[in-house]
């Protein structure tokens, strides 16, 4: 699991390998089991949490009491819920695990200490937000231009893996459509091949 921290901090800082090591020693990492929660919608979050492996979802109930599935985040992505906008700072997600996850676990009340310490960690979080950012913003802009099964062969071409990692009605609602719907797709891209 260490290896994944180290690649990723090569990748976006020139800390040497022995800061790295120290950085590596200070951080939390835990183990989550299957249908952890991490954090519920309604909560004010107190982590971050980055995926050493595993697959985590971020969802929320709408008004009428359904679980609209709005990520997914496997190995190397980060989780925050950036909610300082709003007032009272709750969270309109929820965290839960998918699988049995192992994760970086930040606290955001010590991440200012960890900045001061190791500057090059607030870069390389500036680094990581804005490498998320422009994929979210390009991932929304064509799943707002995209049908359905335009949607799933996005899916399958930039995410394959979780087609297998997550149960079909999760998957569905993450791409806007109904469980059959789902499979009314998959059973026609299956009779195309």
């Amino acid at each position: 699991m260490n290896n994944i921290l180290f690649n990723y901090m090569s990748r976006l800082t020139s800390l040497s390998e022995e800061e790295q090591q120290v950085v590596v020693n200070e951080i939390q990492i835990e183990e989550f089991m299957k249908g952890t929660i991490l954090l519920r919608q309604g909560e004010v979050p107190t982590k971050c949490y980055f995926v050493l492996n595993g697959c985590i979802r971020q969802y929320s109930i709408d008004e009428e009491g359904n679980e609209v599935t709005s990520n997914f985040y496997t190995e190397e992505q980060a989780i925050a819920i950036f909610n300082h906008h709003k007032l009272d700072k709750s969270s309109d997600y929820t965290i839960a695990c998918v699988e049995d996850s192992v994760v970086v676990v930040g606290d955001l009340d010590t991440e200012k200490e960890m900045y001061t310490k190791y500057t090059q960690l607030e870069s390389m979080t500036r680094k990581m937000i804005e490498e998320n950012f422009g994929q979210v913003q390009a991932e929304f802009a064509a799943f707002i231009a995209s049908s359905p099964e335009e949607r799933f062969k996005a899916l399958l071409m930039k995410r394959p893996s979780l087609i297998d990692r997550v149960p079909q009605h999760q998957l569905a609602s993450f791409l806007g459509i109904t469980p059959e719907s789902l499979s009314r797709i998959k059973k026609r891209m299956n009779r195309g091949l």
